[in-house]
């Protein structure tokens, strides 16, 4: 893992952005801290009797422009700083698509792979009882995120309902249609990452079709993006998960992956298929490809291998995939960076549409739910093109000021209390 403090490079965002829109720091200093940072230990009694004890974190780190929102992930390697840095992302994305929520964040240190099913079911229940006091629809709605999915959020909602005595489908979003969740939910992510590729490549006069691309990261939001933009004719030469990649010029049979990966227990280093050769995830990243999409995990392009990538455009579907030093590489370069916060937004878009579902009782057809993402996201990125023209600064700057500039008038607005 690299040793990269994430939350330094939110900082470094936010004082950029600050610069170019020439604020004092009096204006911009909240954005710099978390509002709340909650840190729980709690035991769970395992299959076999014994007990053992785990850490977790909800960190919310802005609500001026609204309720706080923001995915759980369990991972063994999560700590306090990744958590805070996830949740500022969330606030500068909710703000940079327009929607009216602030960001927030959790995390279990866990292997969840490690866990049976009943012992990954009282794990969460545990973990939603120690962050229940800080969470609701209308304080802060957790999501999926790393290694959580519907079935997970289904707990939360589940025994966050049973402490207020009546169900509370709002509490959550990213749920089961069965209990409130949206339809196109899952897939939004993906979806948005999609949008916003073939949104940069009509910028630049590059068809879809034919387009070279490689995702790292072939979970949820790589596999969506990779289908979806498999199927407007782009050629994805390269894909990888966590056990390695692959690579075929010609390009890869993006279903059948699709399909193998479906079946629980397969990884991409045991599928075999004639032409196609096995790479490792940093070569998945340095691929001479056109479009770049990492949607793994933090800090995949460093100093280190920046100055190796050749392809002409990156989007980042995961959060925070890119260093500052690294940045720095790649404007140098001329390799433009379409930010995370704008490139996998989808997911919280959508998310913001479920949650008005529930609180108004309503359900929207898929078709209603991917126009308005699409419809939204759209905009947003039309916003953040125009802001890179108007301040002549890299995507990445631009969309933060945006997002900057929204965070702090809303905070001139309500002032600041008492």
């Amino acid at each position: 893992m690299n040793n990269y403090n994430p939350y330094d490079n939110v900082i470094a965002t936010i004082k950029n952005a600050a610069n170019l829109l020439k604020l004092d720091e009096s204006e911009y200093i909240a954005t710099m801290y978390p509002e709340r940072e909650l840190k729980i230990s709690f035991p769970v009694r395992m299959d076999d009797g014994s007990v053992q004890i785990f850490e977790g974190y909800r960190v919310q780190h802005s609500s001026s422009r609204g309720p706080c929102k923001g995915g759980i992930r369990f991972h063994p390697d999560v700590d306090l700083n990744e958590v805070k840095a996830l949740a500022a992302w969330m606030t500068f994305k909710c703000a940079v698509v327009g929607i009216p929520y602030g960001g927030a964040k959790g995390a279990v240190k866990v292997d969840p792979s490690k866990l049976s099913e009943t012992e990954l079911c009282r794990l969460t229940r545990r973990y939603t009882a120690g962050i229940l006091p800080i969470i609701g629809p209308e304080q802060d709605i957790p999501a999926p995120d790393v290694n959580t999915n519907g079935q997970v959020m289904g707990w939360i909602m589940d025994t966050y309902s049973m402490m207020k005595g009546h169900a509370v489908p709002g509490v959550v979003t990213g749920k089961p249609i069965e209990i409130g969740g949206s339809l196109g939910r899952v897939e939004a992510t993906g979806r948005g990452v999609m949008i916003t590729v073939r949104e940069t490549l009509k910028r630049y006069d590059g068809p879809i079709e034919g387009t070279t691309m490689a995702v790292q990261g072939m979970g949820n939001v790589g596999s969506v993006a990779a289908k979806l933009l498999h199927e407007l004719g782009a050629k994805i030469v390269a894909v990888s998960d966590v056990s390695g990649g692959l690579y075929y010029a010609e390009g890869l049979n993006i279903p059948a992956i699709i399909k193998y990966l479906s079946i629980k227990g397969n990884l991409l280093k045991d599928y075999n298929e004639d032409g196609v050769e096995h790479i490792t995830n940093a070569q998945v990243l340095t691929s001479d490809v056109h479009v770049l999409i990492p949607a793994a995990m933090e800090n995949q392009i460093t100093e280190q291998n920046a100055d190796n990538i050749k392809a002409k455009f990156i989007v980042e579907a995961a959060n925070g995939p890119t260093t500052v030093a690294a940045d720095t590489i790649l404007e140098k370069k001329g390799i433009q960076v379409v930010p995370d916060i704008l490139a996998n937004a989808g997911g919280v878009i959508v998310s913001y549409f479920e949650w008005v579902q529930n609180i108004q009782s309503l359900c929207w057809d898929e078709k209603k739910v991917n126009e308005t993402l699409n419809q939204i996201l759209c905009k947003a990125i039309n916003e953040v093109f125009t802001a890179r023209d108007e301040y002549q600064a890299s995507l990445r700057t631009s969309a933060y000021a945006l997002a900057l500039n929204r965070l702090v008038t809303a905070k001139r607005i309500r002032s600041i209390f008492p």
